[in-house]
């Protein structure tokens, strides 16, 4: 993924890797103009979605491990 400068002073550079939800906010936020507590709010969104996707993940991991655990034994002669 591309890297991103994020506008702060030179002294606090900031890079971010770019990804579905930054877009989308970065999109919103130019579109309304919105001020910097309700991107701080989109912010915080992003990283909550972002945990939600991982948590979803994790669970279907873990599905996935206990169901390939089972099975038939077989006794070979």
């Amino acid at each position: 993924m591309n890297q991103q400068p994020v506008s702060q002073p030179a002294s606090e550079q900031v890079v971010y890797e770019r990804c579905l939800c930054r877009e989308a906010l970065d999109r919103l936020r130019d579109l309304l103009g919105i001020s910097p507590a309700v991107r701080q709010h989109l912010a915080n969104s992003r990283i909550e979605l972002l945990k939600a996707i991982r948590a979803a993940i994790d669970e279907r991991i873990e599905q996935a491990s206990r169901a390939s655990q089972r099975g038939t034994k077989v006794t070979v002669e």
